[in-house]
C-alpha cells in the first residue's frame, strides 16, 4: 500500500489543491479551517494506522467507532473483493444471498427476539426506519433523551435533542419529547402506550454518559407497563464495543428494536441495519415495498457485515474490548491526576471512552496537541469539552 502514496515532494502542491476543492465545492467552512490549522490529508490507512500525504503515520483512536476491527481487515477486504468481482450491486427485482447470509450473521449475535432485519446505508436511516416503524405500529408519540445523539436527517434530528443543530431546520416532526437521560420519573410523566422511547445505553456524542447500572432494564419494564416500544440505538455501542456485544446485555435488556451501523461496515463500505421483533416487523413482512431503498442489502454491503460479524466473534474482539478498555481506562486516570486543574474526569466502557475537561478550549488545543504527536481522536459533538477515544481492540 506505502507505494501508492504520494511522494513528499508533492505533498504541498496536493494538500493547496485538495483545501482549494474543498472550499469551492465541499463546504468553505471545511477546507478554510483545515488550510488554517494545517491539518495533514488522509490518504491511505491499515489497521490502527492512518497514512498521511506528508509520510505520517498517525495513531487511530478516532473514525467515530467505525474501524472496530481496523482498518483493511484481511478477511473483511477479501470478503469485499471477491463480491466486488461477482456482484457488487444486485437488481432489487431478484434475492440476492448475500443480504440473506449478512442478516443470518448478525441475527446470530444479537439479542433474542430480534429476528428481523432492515438493512441501511447509515445509522441516521436506520433511525429513520425505526421511527416509521413505530408509526405503523400505532405509536406517533416518540420521546428521546437530552444530549441523546441520532443523526441529522429530518426524523433523526427530530431525535437528536440538541438546539444547535435543530434550530436551522425547524419545524422538526411533531410530537417529540426530550426527557433527562437517567431521569426515570421524567420519563414516565411522557410514557404511555402511544409511545416510542429511543435512547441509547451510553450517550457517546453527549460525552460519554454512562448511566447507573438498572436504568435500561428500568426503562424496558416501563415500556412493557406502558405498552410503549422501547428502540435502542446501539450504533455507537453495538458490537463489542462496550465489552459486550451489545450495550442491552449490560442490564439484560430485550428492546422492540435496535440500531447497528458504524463498526458494522469493517471500515470499508457504508452500512446499517435496524432490528426488529417479528411482531414490530409484521408491517413490512406484509408489504415488502412499504419501506424501501434502492442501495439497502447491496451484496457488497452484505459481504462486508457477514465477514466483520465473523471477525469480531472468531478472534474474541468483545472480551478483547473490555480488558483491553479496563487497562486503558486505568492509565489513563493515572497519568491525568497531575492535570486535575485541566481535567474533570476520564470515564468510559469497554472502548468508548471520554476524557472532560473543565473548559471546551482545553479539549480543542489537547486534540490538536494530540493530532502534532500523530494521535486522532475525536470530539464530542454534544459535549465540546469532552474528547473521545475509540480504538480498534487488536
Amino acid at each position: 500500500m506505502l507505494d501508492r502514496l504520494p511522494s513528499i515532494g508533492h505533498t504541498s502542491a496536493v494538500s493547496s489543491s485538495v483545501f482549494d476543492l474543498y472550499r469551492r465545492h465541499l463546504g468553505d467552512g471545511q477546507g478554510r479551517v483545515a488550510a488554517m490549522l494545517n491539518t495533514p490529508l488522509e490518504v491511505g490507512a491499515e489497521g490502527a494506522v492512518v497514512h498521511t500525504a506528508d509520510g505520517r503515520q498517525l495513531l487511530n483512536c478516532a473514525g467515530y467507532g467505525v474501524f472496530f476491527v481496523g482498518a483493511g481487515h484481511p478477511t473483511v477486504l477479501a470478503a469485499v473483493r471477491d463480491q466486488l468481482d461477482r456482484q457488487a450491486l444486485s437488481t432489487r427485482v431478484l434475492l440476492n444471498e448475500p443480504a440473506a447470509r449478512a442478516a443470518e450473521a448478525l441475527t446470530s449475535v444479537a439479542p433474542d427476539g430480534l429476528d428481523k432485519v432492515h438493512f441501511a446505508n447509515s445509522g441516521a436511516e436506520a433511525v429513520e426506519t425505526a421511527i416509521k416503524l413505530a408509526r405503523v405500529n400505532g405509536r406517533h408519540r416518540l420521546v428521546s433523551m437530552h444530549s441523546g445523539y441520532h443523526g441529522k436527517t429530518t426524523g433523526a434530528l427530530s431525535l437528536t435533542a440538541r438546539s444547535l443543530y435543530q434550530d436551522p431546520f425547524r419545524p422538526l416532526l411533531p410530537d417529540v419529547v426530550h426527557v433527562r437521560f437517567g431521569d426515570l420519573d421524567e420519563l414516565a410523566a411522557v410514557v404511555d402506550r402511544d409511545v416510542c422511547v429511543v435512547v441509547e445505553p451510553v450517550q457517546s456524542e453527549g460525552g460519554v454518559i454512562i448511566p447507573e447500572p438498572g436504568y435500561l432494564k428500568a426503562v424496558e419494564a416501563l415500556c412493557r407497563d406502558r405498552g410503549a416500544l422501547l428502540v435502542l440505538d446501539e450504533v455507537m455501542t453495538g458490537l463489542g464495543r462496550l465489552g459486550t456485544w451489545w450495550g442491552a446485555e449490560r442490564d439484560g435488556v430485550r428492546p422492540d428494536m435496535l440500531l447497528v451501523g458504524k463498526a458494522l461496515s469493517g471500515g470499508l463500505t457504508p452500512v446499517a441495519a435496524t432490528l426488529a421483533t417479528a411482531d414490530v416487523f409484521a408491517p413490512l413482512d406484509k408489504d415488502p415495498y412499504l419501506h424501501t431503498s434502492t442501495f439497502s442489502a447491496a451484496p457488497i454491503a452484505m459481504a462486508a457485515v457477514r465477514a466483520t460479524v465473523e471477525v469480531i466473534r472468531d478472534e474474541g474482539l468483545v472480551d478483547r474490548a473490555g480488558s483491553l478498555g479496563a487497562r486503558l481506562l486505568a492509565a489513563m486516570t493515572s497519568a491525568a491526576e497531575p492535570i486535575g486543574h485541566l481535567v474533570a474526569e476520564i470515564r468510559g466502557a469497554g472502548l468508548l471512552i471520554g476524557v472532560e475537561f473543565r473548559a471546551g478550549h482545553h479539549a480543542a488545543e489537547f486534540l490538536m496537541d494530540l493530532l502534532d504527536n500523530d494521535v486522532l481522536v475525536n470530539h464530542s459533538m454534544n459535549a465540546h469539552p469532552v474528547l473521545r477515544l475509540t480504538p480498534r481492540p487488536r
